[in-house]
């Protein structure tokens, strides 16, 4: 192994480094390939994509992301969501410079009701914020994503995707985005278990007009089941490009044999193009690894040079929203778009810090009272705040589905009918019930899986206790002291 492949296989290693190690690895990296400045050249001790990507002379012209900051200097607003009680406006920004999103934020203005992601900041300071296409956003057809569909972990901490659903896009005229035949870079973090075959989940260069510009308009990652011209391998999804009038690649033995499909839940995507001769696709597991090559070569024919037009569009094709309704589903959780050609080192790096960043998702299952042989359930699948807990025969039902947050909470239901298991009147006594509660991120609705099988309350300290050690349906749940009983013993999932 030479030392550039051992470096890159550092930065691979998922959250093996800490994060200012990892960034140096990447700085490193890329002074192997030759696209670091001149010796002596002063670096940020941490790095986030945008920052690799700047080292490398491609600088990100928008920069987008529910989840973190993408530059190790963001301190601002990552995006904005609408609450539909008294629609009220909140940015929603990161916990530090450089950091994760700061969900408890979205959590406590949302409780109670529900919200929707109407814009997504750029963190260039080149404007390119995106807004839903649909009215009170840039116009059209299309409505706001819900900003509560799914919580993930970023770093350990709990953060929103942006989840689209058909009927749901976001668009900007841009601003210092590449046009015509200048070249350029993408990526976004996408998941391979959201998808659907409509035209067309989308992130990148688009027309500035709404419609259909003709080949080469559209510089787009694409990222869905879609079979553009037959004979594919496979059902996908795959990451694609497009171009306008096409999605190349994808999963057709007669334009691209190398493609393979991206099932993990997290999912990196990356498109370079040059613009007039040549433009590769790649993709990983968001989660760990490196990336593959899935094309690499000439432009398709009719397609030499690009003609751009510099907006951007993220969730639908270039031809929505303003005469009729997207008619995609994908997941984004970052993303980036960069003028030049971003090199191989360059795109290893981002990659590697992606796997770092800990993408995951939250615990979730069935909280199995373990003596009992019995799950935790919500009775009669009430929503109703102060229900006392019970337990019950399992059956997957929702009221017995929970998921333990970044945050310590465990919660039940989602969307508007979010609610958290919450320690009754912030009780701290023997007897204390075990309720559902609207979720306020209060220490009486923070709970610690223990590795002996204990739930207990952060505040309280006191276990979750089956009332009794009783086994029958309808049993309440209460708090007690901790004693090892088997009352006392949960499994999640």
């Amino acid at each position: 192994m030479n030392n550039m492949e051992f470096i890159l296989s550092a930065l691979r290693t998922h959250r093996r480094f800490g994060r200012g190690l990892l960034a140096s690895l990447a700085m490193v990296a890329l002074a192997f390939s030759g696209v670091l400045a001149a010796a002596g050249t002063s670096q940020a001790a941490t790095q986030e994509p945008c920052d690799i990507y700047a080292a490398d002379g491609t600088p990100c012209v928008a920069a987008h992301s529910t989840t973190r900051a993408l530059f190790a200097a963001y301190n601002g607003a990552l995006y904005q969501v609408e609450r539909s009680s008294d629609s009220t406006f909140k940015d929603i920004g990161v916990l530090s410079a450089g950091g994760a999103a700061n969900a408890a934020t979205q959590d406590s203005f949302c409780a109670g009701t529900t919200c929707t992601i109407t814009r997504i900041y750029d963190q260039t300071g080149d404007g390119n914020t995106l807004l839903y296409q649909g009215p009170g956003g840039t116009g059209g057809d299309d409505t706001a994503a819900t900003a509560t569909s799914e919580a993930v972990t970023v770093d350990g901490t709990k953060a929103y995707s942006l989840f689209i659903n058909p009927g749901n896009s976001y668009w900007v005229d841009g601003s210092a985005v590449p046009t015509g035949s200048s070249p350029e870079g993408e990526y976004m973090v996408t998941s391979g278990t959201h998808v659907n075959n409509g035209c067309c989940f989308d992130y990148g260069n688009t027309e500035t007009t709404h419609t259909a510009g003709g080949a080469g308009a559209m510089d787009a990652i694409n990222f869905g089941t879609e079979c553009w011209f037959g004979g594919c391998s496979g059902t996908g999804p795959w990451v694609q490009a497009d171009l306008e009038a096409g999605l190349f690649s994808g999963g057709s033995t007669s334009w691209n044999p190398s493609q393979v499909a991206q099932t993990s839940h997290f999912v990196t995507a990356m498109l370079k193009n040059n613009g007039t001769t040549a433009m590769a696709l790649k993709g990983a597991n968001a989660q760990s690894g490196s990336l593959t090559t899935l094309y690499s070569g000439a432009l398709p024919s009719g397609y030499d040079p690009m003609v751009k037009q510099g907006a951007i569009i993220l969730g639908s094709g270039g031809d929505c929203c303003q005469t009729n309704t997207n008619k995609s589903e994908g997941t984004f959780y970052e993303g980036a778009m960069v003028k030049g050609y971003p090199s191989d080192a360059t795109d290893a790096a981002v990659q590697a810090n992606i796997a770092a960043a800990g993408y995951a998702t939250p615990p979730t299952g069935e909280l199995h009272a373990v003596g009992a042989g019995k799950c935790l359930d919500v009775n009669g699948m009430s929503t109703t705040a102060g229900t006392q807990m019970q337990i019950w025969s399992c059956n997957g039902g929702a009221n017995q589905i929970w998921t333990h947050t970044a945050s310590n909470q465990l919660t039940v239901y989602s969307g508007s009918s979010l609610m958290c298991l919450d320690a009754s009147g912030q009780g701290t006594t023997n007897g204390t019930k075990a309720i559902i509660w609207s979720c306020n991120g209060q220490t009486n609705q923070q709970w610690t899986l223990n590795a002996n099988g204990t739930v207990t309350g952060v505040q309280s300290g006191l276990c979750l206790d089956v009332s009794g050690g009783g086994s029958t349906d309808g049993t309440l749940v209460q708090l007690w002291t901790c004693n090892g009983q088997s009352n006392q013993q949960w499994s999640l999932g």
